[in-house]
């Protein structure tokens, strides 16, 4: 039984969540402005969805080109840290450092050095999908398991040919697991870089409701976060079905 064949239990709990959520707002009487209820937020969405959907192209654009650009940075990283040893041991600490800066903290700081253009926005982006994908390969590159590498060795392979025909595609189902998790990263970075001053954006919607007490449009804005997430996340589960079948269709009776 597959992901997607099991999802329906995850939607049907969804589905509860929502009854009883609408229930206990129209019980209790609790004020929409402090918290709408399920029917008010899709009400909102579907009324006004020509004005949101502006904002959600741009948010889906930034996080896709974002996602892109951090992908390839974070496996390129990977691979010389990886085959150049000493890089390795100087820079993975510095890696990990990066990551414990909060973004929130680090957003203003790249305004003040980039301006308000795209390039600071790619940069927040950039840095929380890169260090999932970086970590998750390097991880994948020394789980190949070493008879094989001394099969190839024996059989005179270089280090490169090593590399390229089994450690790389050895660590596929690692890097997998990295895109999924810097997938769904990406959309949050992406609205954490449009709180930097963008003109339009789930960030640029969700700051100027909640400044109104919109908390419907606010919901709104979250939902759509969390579909986008999950959106991305399963099409990188597609492909990786598709790349990794070998892999997957011992996966399917899980």
């Amino acid at each position: 039984m597959t992901f997607f064949t099991k999802s329906w239990r995850s939607l049907l709990a969804l589905l509860l969540l929502f009854i009883f959520w609408e229930i206990i707002v129209k019980v209790l009487e609790v004020p929409q402005w402090l918290l709408p209820s399920p029917a008010k937020i899709f009400q909102e969405a579907a009324l006004h969805w020509s004005e949101f959907s502006v904002h959600l192209i741009s948010t889906l654009r930034l996080s896709l080109t974002g996602f892109a650009i951090g992908t390839v940075i974070g496996l390129l990283t990977a691979i010389l840290l990886f085959l150049i040893p000493i890089l390795k041991d100087t820079l993975y600490p510095l890696l990990i450092l990066s990551q414990n800066i909060p973004t929130i903290v680090l957003a203003p700081l790249l305004v003040i050095w980039f301006g308000f253009g795209v390039l600071p926005k790619m940069i927040v982006i950039t840095l929380v999908c890169f260090f999932p994908v970086t970590v998750a390969a390097l991880d994948g590159f020394k789980q190949t398991p070493v008879e094989l590498k001394d099969y190839l060795a024996m059989a005179g392979a270089n280090k490169s040919q090593l590399f390229w025909k089994l450690e790389f595609p050895s660590s596929l189902p690692a890097i997998f697991s990295g895109l999924k998790i810097s997938a769904t990263y990406s959309v949050m970075g992406a609205v954490i870089s449009e709180w930097l001053g963008a003109k339009e954006g789930i960030g640029v919607y969700m700051t100027l409701a909640s400044s109104s007490f919109r908390t419907d449009r606010v919901f709104v804005a979250i939902f759509a976060i969390m579909i986008l997430s999950l959106l991305f996340f399963a099409i990188i589960m597609v492909i990786e079905r598709f790349v990794i079948r070998w892999k997957t269709k011992g996966d399917d009776s899980v």
